[in-house]
């Protein structure tokens, strides 16, 4: 344990306004999930009654002032710990499970919502398609680690649709003109489409599709929220397999 200068403090200040691979972690769950999941830590910094929360050999361990934590920290309410680690992008890789596709997403609550819900629901790959980033720290703090367990991509429209088309994937499009999605079965490895909050799926990737699914509502109502919709979807289609 070690008290952090001024001089490292700035350099940190610094680093997260201009290295956008760099995660400041403000929240003690999340840290020990991304732990667990392999992702290496740079450094950790802490107040004085947090210091036996992490083990020293994972890394630097700087006590600092609460001002400190909060300079660093995107939360309005700061645990006390801010952990420093390096976001390493996935490979653009084809989905060995089912899969979810988020089509221009910008809300990261939205996109973390839709992170958390697709691992629970064993959709392990999701592809951010010209969406929000994945090192935002709203959407971290919205998938509550999850975005640590799956692989998630970050892949340009056009990209994806010619591996689409390479890797002959099954998508499947979602929209109030489709088919009851309590209605429908399947046995192959599919994907889910998720469109831009205001837009909807896009026509390219609509055309990509072999079905277009709906989750039936009262008359009056438009659409649900997309990490809501998203949510119903996957676990409907994957509900007997979840263990």
């Amino acid at each position: 344990m070690q008290k952090a200068s001024n001089n490292f403090i700035k350099l940190l200040k610094k680093q997260k306004r201009e290295n956008s691979c760099l995660l400041f972690l403000d929240n003690i769950k999340i840290i020990k999930d991304a732990i667990s999941s392999g992702l290496k830590c740079k450094y950790i910094l802490t107040i004085q009654d947090k210091f036996d929360l992490f083990d020293e050999s994972l890394c630097p361990i700087y006590k600092v002032d609460n001002s400190t934590i909060e300079s660093l920290s995107d939360s309005k309410t700061p645990q006390g710990v801010v952990c420093v680690t390096e976001y390493i992008p996935h490979i653009v890789e084809k989905p060995k499970t089912n899969f979810l596709v988020l089509d221009g997403l910008q809300d990261p609550g939205n996109v973390g919502s839709l992170i958390r819900t697709a691992y629970a629901c064993g959709f392990e790959y999701v592809y951010l398609l010209s969406s929000v980033k994945p090192t935002n720290s709203k959407l971290i703090r919205s998938s509550v680690g999850a975005i640590f367990k799956s692989k998630v991509i970050s892949i340009s429209q056009q990209d994806f649709i010619e591996k689409a088309k390479e890797w002959k994937l099954n998508l499947i499009a979602t929209d109030m003109d489709g088919e009851n999605i309590f209605n429908f079965k399947t046995d192959k490895q599919i994907g889910i489409i998720i469109g831009n909050e205001g837009q909807g799926i896009s026509d390219e990737m609509a055309n990509l599709s072999y079905k277009t699914v709906k989750i039936p509502m009262r008359e009056g109502l438009e659409s649900l929220n997309a990490s809501v919709s998203g949510s119903i979807i996957m676990y409907q289609i994957n509900k007997d397999k979840i263990n």
